[in-house]
């Protein structure tokens, strides 16, 4: 009978052993990943981003305005998350509309399974179209889709601002002209796909880390920031 418990009492030391050993095992990987919980437990979740602003057109992300025809030449769709900055101050860029005049179009469909990602801004033909903040502008551009539009750039260098659909660009207007917030830099048309007797300005805005590559960026919503 004593065998047994021999037996018994070595099982247990080897078990023992064998927790010792795996405890201290473990110690030594948690040390050398920097500390912290020696055993863990997490669960997974799917983290959802929140929306976007990209242009009007998503496809030909790398092609410079010269060769795009789309509505926006504007920055291309980017999916990313929510950016963590965004522009403060801006004013509503067309003339005498009030904030509860502005629809959020940003997320409404476009033809060819596009997004709008901008907002829209009814006015008549001639309404003066303002700069939204301080800038320089970047670039005068006629797009087939877009019409004639405008590429500013804000003055911290991390926003372009885009406004299409122009009826004619205000007189002088040039590239690399700095403007000022509420300067009349063009005048609301129909110009470009907006449709005859549709007029508008489309408007959107758009972070950017390259400002010589203005037609690329990861774009925002308008809406709040000009209902503020």
């Amino acid at each position: 009978m004593k065998w047994p418990a021999r037996q018994r009492v070595k099982t247990l030391l080897i078990v023992l052993i064998s927790l010792v050993v795996f405890v201290a095992f473990l110690a030594r990987v948690n040390r050398r990943r920097g500390g912290g919980p020696l055993l863990t437990w997490s669960r997974s979740e799917t983290i959802k981003p929140l929306p976007f602003a990209s242009t009007e057109v998503n496809s030909n992300a790398a092609a410079t305005p010269s060769t795009q025809s789309s509505e926006t030449s504007s920055p291309a769709a980017a999916p990313n998350p929510t950016p963590l900055i965004s522009p403060a101050g801006l004013i509503i860029p067309v003339a005498g509309v009030r904030a509860n005049q502005l629809i959020d179009t940003f997320s409404e469909a476009r033809s060819e399974g596009r997004v709008h990602d901008a907002i829209d801004i009814p006015a008549p033909r001639g309404t003066p179209v303002l700069a939204v903040a301080d800038g320089k502008i970047l670039k005068l551009f006629q797009s087939e889709r877009g019409g004639t539009t405008i590429y500013q750039l804000s003055s911290d260098e991390k926003f372009i601002y885009y406004y299409a659909h122009l009826d004619r660009y205000a007189e002088g207007l040039s590239e690399g002209q700095t403007v000022t917030q509420g300067e009349t830099i063009a005048y609301v048309g129909d110009t470009g796909n907006a449709g005859a007797g549709n007029y508008h300005l489309h408007f959107s805005i758009a972070i950017t880390t390259n400002p010589k590559r203005y037609w690329e960026g990861i774009n925002i919503n308008p809406y709040p920031l000009l209902r503020k």
